[in-house]
């Protein structure tokens, strides 16, 4: 399609989600199971709570295609988040990948789970080829200007965040050993970051978590559903011990209640 004058916007004349390809089969197979499931906790526990659940996208491991002028580049961050953007395609349908030009809306945060073969250009040390796609540091500073970039290491339990400041990023946190102080604060959002030790999913080891303004580490589905189970027997055996008191209170006073 040719250009007109005025020009027509990037959403009818640049390829959409529905004809960029989701997967690359010269790539490798499915990530590590560490890679399949720090994700799904920092999606179950981000919810920012000045923006409607209906109007945040996280995703892992999805084709983030960013520049309208090469539709074809793109890259695949580990996680991230986009507010103010519908949770479904054009409120429609499930994404097969995110497209900016069509979104119209850039990340908010970039998380990468550092590994040995992407340590160097998740960090930003590789030199580009100019023949070749820019890095992924290039993309999130200079090109999508994500304001928070994130890299944790689980094998160095080392935990980084980075922002956008002046137009490059500023390294803000820098953690190397687990222990409380090992969070990071975004006002904007009104969460923080931080490296929790416990068991997700019955796997012990550090873990990458969301927490609120009180300083507690927010709450997983499953751990809702078991905290309101637990909530419920313990109203139910205060309830029972009520009862307990109330029958031996009346048979004090001489009195057999009707337990029928």
């Amino acid at each position: 399609m040719y250009q007109t004058d005025p020009p027509l916007s990037p959403k009818e004349t640049l390829p959409t989600m529905y004809d960029l390809k989701s997967e690359d089969p010269e790539e490798p197979g499915l990530p590590d199971q560490f890679h399949l499931l720090q994700p799904q906790l920092l999606t179950d526990t981000f919810c920012p709570s000045n923006y409607p659940t209906d109007q945040i996208f996280t995703v892992s491991d999805m084709n983030l295609y960013y520049d309208s002028r090469h539709p074809l580049w793109y890259k695949r961050p580990d996680w991230f988040a986009v507010l103010g953007v519908p949770y479904l395609y054009e409120n429609r349908d499930l994404r097969l990948s995110y497209v900016v030009w069509q979104e119209s809306v850039n990340p908010y945060i970039v998380v990468e789970l550092l590994s040995p073969g992407t340590e160097k250009e998740d960090l930003g040390q590789t030199l580009r080829n100019v023949e070749k796609p820019p890095g992924k540091w290039e993309v999130y500073e200079q090109i999508l200007r994500v304001p928070y970039y994130a890299i944790f290491d689980r094998y160095k339990s080392e935990f980084r965040m980075f922002q956008l400041t002046g137009g490059s990023y500023v390294e803000r946190f820098h953690e190397t050993s687990i222990n409380s102080d090992s969070r990071f604060w975004i006002p904007e959002i009104e969460l923080g970051l931080g490296v929790w030790q416990g068991s997700y999913k019955n796997v012990e080891m550090p873990w990458l978590r969301w927490y609120d303004k009180d300083g507690n580490w927010l709450l997983t589905t499953a751990e809702q559903e078991r905290q309101r189970a637990e909530q419920e027997r313990q109203k139910a055996e205060q309830e029972r011990q009520k009862t307990e008191r109330l029958i031996a209170q009346l048979r004090a006073l001489g009195v057999e209640p009707d337990l029928d």
